[in-house]
C-alpha cells in the first residue's frame, strides 16, 4: 500500500471514529445548544470522511473503515464511563480527550508523511483544525 493510500485511511478512520463516538452519546446530550454542536461536528468528521474517499478513488483505492472491535470497544468504553455520572460535563470531557487524542495522532502523521501529496496533508491539516476547533467549543460544557 502507498503511503498516500495509507495515510487517507489513517484520515479517514480518525473522522470516522469521531462520527462514532458522537452517535454514542448524542442521544445522553441534555442541552440543546450541545446537542446542536454536536450535530455540527458530526457533519464536519462526514466531510473529511467524503473528501478523503474522493482522494482515495483518484489513487484507485476504497477507504477502510473502522473496525467492528473498534467500534463495539468504543460503545462500552461510552456506556461504562456515563453508568457512573452521565452530566453533559462528563460527555464533554470525554469528547475533548477523544478530540485530543486525535490531534496528537493527526499532527504525528503530518509529520512522518511531510513529503506526500499536499491534497492529503492539506486535508490532513484540516482535520487537525477540526479537532482543535471543537476541543475550544466543548470547553464551556466543562
Amino acid at each position: 500500500m502507498s503511503e498516500e493510500v495509507e495515510f487517507l485511511n489513517y484520515i479517514y478512520k480518525n473522522a470516522e471514529m469521531g462520527i462514532i463516538g458522537i452517535d454514542d452519546i448524542i442521544t445522553k446530550v441534555k442541552d440543546e445548544k450541545f446537542e446542536k454542536l454536536l450535530h455540527t461536528e458530526r457533519d464536519e468528521y462526514e466531510e473529511i470522511c467524503r473528501e478523503a474517499e474522493g482522494i482515495l478513488k483518484k489513487y484507485g483505492k476504497e477507504n477502510e473503515e473502522v473496525g467492528n472491535m473498534a467500534k463495539m470497544s468504543t460503545k462500552m468504553m461510552v456506556d461504562w464511563s456515563l453508568m457512573k455520572d452521565d452530566s453533559d460535563q462528563t460527555i464533554a470531557k470525554m469528547m475533548m480527550e477523544g478530540s485530543n487524542k486525535g490531534v496528537i495522532e493527526i499532527t504525528e502523521k503530518i509529520n512522518a508523511y511531510n513529503n506526500t501529496d499536499a491534497e492529503i496533508v492539506v486535508l490532513a491539516t484540516k482535520l487537525k483544525s477540526t479537532l482543535e476547533k471543537n476541543i475550544d467549543d466543548l470547553k464551556k460544557y466543562l
